[in-house]
């Protein structure tokens, strides 16, 4: 149990001394779904204390929730939406009244969501000093990134040479002018193709921007200019060098003069165009491995993950010492019920999380209770996403920053940030979406949804890749593809491990794509006859109807891809296994 005073400085109310734990501070709404007839049932854990509820709803790129859905008494634990249609999201807000403070749980839902096949452009930023040495991995995210729909625009730009700690004036002018070059790269790769660049996923230490005079964390100590890779999402706005002036924080990388190269801004000066995430191993001295070593672990995680050759249990763990995100966000992933408390090296150690949430006072290296930077050198826990609450860390610069430390264990972590001041709005993953464009809403929110504190302030950033979603499908495998006696082409390949209702065929000329689907129809076979004569690259994706605690949606495996090959093919297939084998 938390005081209410203590969960109400984390939404930056002053509450009562009533004890009151933290989950009831949130509605943890789920959904089921149903087609026929067509509705949309929320329901969410009663709590006794609630005087009444009231239901929102609008479309997903709605700015404002509109008149109230419903009302509903304090004793009242769901609610069915019949008006709905098969094929349509919409995104609910469930208010709980106390007392003495309001409560809110969002979730995006909807039956049998069409499948999103292109997911626009993504700017790939890598470190050029690692790039020649892991030129195999980084040639596999790429296809990757392309398997899952996205077309890849990539750009090798110097490492960041300026320390953020030197406040000498000599560097002022190289720590701009490599901020801004990295800048422009996206700029203009946004400014040609501004409705479908997307995202933007910084690979290795690329340039990291500073910005603002600004204290999240509450610590006097701690006040001056942040990590804002917000900076690269923000294409359009105005960021100055000319009026913050903070020389008082305890480490200099901290400290902004006028003309430093660090920004002025410490709240966004526009809205956020662009999904970024973040992979730098820059100053990890607690791990043994070498920066490009930890560099290659995370691209083969990445990859083990988008393969399902690495999996976790749908549920959420919440390590949680005094805020509330995890009980908000992991209710429309799983439902309430999957959302566990627990000891977050003790139980992931031995067992595996879809998502964690970690809470408690912190150090640049630390977060009480849940774990340090130099423990998670030595462990490997079973978590894919995390999220996590304290001092110190979320200024992820730093070295052996905790944050950044979560991505260097072995196997499973893949994403953290530093969540609660704000609040942020993962929710809409529970249908799809990326973990980007839920950064994305998160920076730029003020009053759609609760923000605790600290709302649109420049230090708000994902510490991974931008792109993943968080329901794989296993891909289909060994796809072949040979010319035929008609001028075009015969493929094969072997089924998906899992459940799937069929699966799309896509061409391109190159393997970079742009890929478009040659099937009108799901193909519910293992084969497919391309009548055109096309010679360049084929790729096949599985589909299947996902179910989630936020209703359904249709989604895809990774691509696998083969060239047309116009040598003869030999295909053996397996009788016992249907499986099948090809060589020239």
């Amino acid at each position: 149990m938390r005081s209410a005073l203590i969960s109400g400085l984390c939404f930056g109310f002053a509450l009562s001394l009533e004890a009151q734990p933290v989950s009831e501070f949130a509605v943890q709404v789920s959904a089921t779904v149903q087609t026929n007839p067509a509705q949309i049932s929320l329901t969410w854990p009663a709590d006794s204390s609630a005087t009444s509820y009231a239901v929102y709803r609008k479309s997903p790129d709605g700015i404002s929730w509109g008149n109230t859905l419903a009302t509903l008494t304090g004793s009242t634990s769901n609610y069915t939406d019949l008006n709905v249609a098969v094929g349509t999201a919409y995104e609910y807000r469930i208010s709980k009244s106390f007392s003495f403070y309001v409560g809110s749980g969002y979730i995006e839902a909807g039956i049998q969501v069409p499948l999103v096949e292109d997911r626009g452009k993504v700017i790939l930023v890598v470190d050029d000093s690692v790039a020649s040495d892991l030129t195999a991995e980084l040639t596999r995210l790429e296809r990757d990134l392309t398997g899952d729909g996205w077309t890849v625009l990539r750009h090798d730009v110097p490492r960041m040479a300026v320390d953020p700690a030197d406040t000498s004036s000599a560097v002022w002018a190289a720590r701009a002018n490599e901020i801004a070059n990295v800048k422009a790269l996206i700029v203009s790769d946004y400014d040609a193709d501004p409705d479908n660049v997307k995202a933007v996923f910084l690979f290795g230490h690329v340039p990291v921007p500073y910005s603002g005079f600004l204290a999240p964390d509450g610590h006097g100590v701690h006040q001056g200019a942040w990590p804002a890779d917000v900076y690269y999402g923000d294409v359009l706005g105005a960021w100055t060098d000319t009026s913050a002036n903070a020389t008082s924080a305890s480490d200099t990388r901290n400290w902004n003069v006028p003309g430093d190269g660090k920004f002025d801004q410490s709240e966004l000066p526009d809205s956020v165009q662009l999904e970024v995430g973040r992979v730098d191993f820059a100053n990890l001295s607690a791990f043994s491995q070498s920066e490009t070593e930890l560099l290659r672990q995370y691209l083969n995680k990445d990859h083990n993950f988008r393969h399902k050759l690495v999996t976790a249990q749908a549920r959420g763990l919440i390590d949680d010492h005094f805020a509330v995100n995890g009980w908000r966000n992991f209710a429309p992933f799983f439902g309430a019920s999957n959302s566990i408390a627990g000891d977050w090296l003790s139980t992931l150690g031995s067992q595996s999380y879809l998502w964690g949430y970690g809470c408690g006072a912190g150090t640049y290296t630390s977060c009480s209770g849940v774990a340090s930077s130099s423990q998670l050198a030595s462990s490997d826990p079973r978590v894919i996403f995390t999220m996590f609450y304290g001092s110190y860390f979320g200024d992820w610069d730093s070295p052996n920053n905790f944050l950044r430390a979560a991505l260097a264990t072995p196997t499973y972590t893949l994403t953290s940030a530093w969540v609660g001041r704000p609040n942020w709005q993962f929710h809409p993953m529970g249908l799809g979406q990326t973990i980007g464009a839920c950064t994305q809403i998160s920076q730029t929110n003020s009053t759609l949804y609760d923000t605790g504190l600290e709302e649109r302030t420049v230090d708000i950033a994902l510490m991974g890749d931008p792109t993943l979603r968080m329901h794989i499908v296993a891909p289909a495998s060994n796809l072949v593809a040979t010319a035929n006696g008609s001028g075009g082409a015969d493929l094969r390949w072997n089924a998906s491990p899992d459940t799937v209702l069929g699966y799309h065929v896509y061409y391109a000329a190159t393997a970079d794509g742009p890929f478009t689907r040659l099937n009108s129809g799901l193909i519910t076979d293992t084969n497919y006859t391309d009548a055109s004569g096309s010679s360049g690259v084929f790729m096949v994706r599985a589909v299947k109807l996902e179910v989630s605690g936020s209703g359904s949606y249709y989604n895809a495996s990774e691509g696998i891809f083969q060239s047309l090959s116009t040598t003869p093919v030999l295909t053996i297939t397996a009788q016992n296994t249907n499986k099948v084998y090809g060589a020239p």
